[in-house]
């Protein structure tokens, strides 16, 4: 049991998880937005122009001898309006995280490149180069 809590704190801790844990917080708060926005704002203004009073009382009732089934398909119409706004929502969202990594993507590779640095056998060389000026410069001229 110890080793499965270990393994689920493992899992839970990556940074995947978190990120996903605050999407779907993220995603329930901004569904009750566009919820409030279909209800509240588009379909009263979808009513005023089709003439309707409430697209949630919009039903077709079937009578099979005693029996009555209702079909309230002014909910599902309304269901409908608030899927379309939240996906586009998505897709403008993921279009932009897109179009923000490609142009970092882009900067990263225009980045100058950091020179390759100097094999052993350019490091002795230039060492030689500078013992050999230091040399020179203590020697002292005879006169």
């Amino acid at each position: 049991m110890k080793q499965f809590l270990k393994e689920f704190k493992e899992f839970a801790m990556r940074g995947n998880v978190i990120d996903m844990a605050v999407g779907v917080v993220v995603g329930g708060a901004f569904s009750k937005i566009v919820t409030s926005l279909v209800n509240d704002i588009v379909m009263p203004l979808i009513s005023l122009a089709t003439g309707q009073v409430n697209f949630t009382v919009l039903s077709y009732v079937f009578h099979s001898g005693d029996n009555e089934v209702v079909l309230t398909y002014g909910n599902f119409i309304q269901t409908v309006v608030e899927f379309v706004i939240l996906a586009f929502c998505v897709f403008c969202a993921v279009k932009l995280m897109t179009k923000l990594r490609i142009e970092k993507k882009k900067e990263e590779a225009k980045a100058p490149a950091a020179p390759p640095a100097p094999t052993s056998e350019e490091l002795l060389t230039e060492i030689r180069d500078l013992l050999r000026a230091q040399a020179g410069q203590n020697s002292t001229p005879e006169s």
